[in-house]
């Protein structure tokens, strides 16, 4: 078995840079009161009013019970509400309160400046080569699948 250095582990890179994002974002939406999946959830509601939980955790990338966790929170501060599909009604639809998109435009200000910073690193031809190569990195990881050892 060949073995490769952590500084060659291109996987080593993408968590550390996800775990920067994430520490930034969430020092950006904390004075919001939220967390950055709680963030995450209003952000994707407020552009689809009425998504189930399943949609949302899928358009997160959370599990369906991380979810659920989530909206229950969000819905208990009087963030969102769910309410039964006029046709489904065992699908709960989930939207914004006044006060969810009030505490969503807070944090949002915030993350945005958190995303601004992070292109002004780069040149316009560098920010999309970058969004290519995640692309190409993103579908090469979502269609790979772990060697079977025999």
């Amino acid at each position: 078995m060949t073995s490769l250095p952590v500084a060659e582990r291109l996987g080593s890179h993408f968590k550390h840079a996800e775990q920067a994002l994430n520490a930034a974002k969430s020092a950006a939406v904390k004075p919001s009161g939220l967390t950055v999946p709680q963030y995450a959830a209003l952000l994707h509601m407020s552009d689809h009013p009425g998504i189930s939980a399943a949609a949302l955790a899928r358009a997160c990338s959370v599990t369906p019970p991380t979810m659920n966790t989530v909206l229950k929170n969000l819905q208990e501060r009087g963030l969102v509400e769910r309410t039964p599909h006029e046709w489904h009604k065992n699908i709960l639809e989930t939207r914004l309160t006044a006060e969810g998109e009030a505490v969503l435009a807070s944090a949002d200000a915030r993350a945005v400046l958190v995303e601004r910073g992070l292109a002004a690193e780069f040149t316009e031809a560098e920010r999309k080569t970058l969004v290519e190569l995640l692309g190409r990195a993103i579908a090469y990881l979502e269609t790979a699948r772990p060697a079977q050892s025999g």
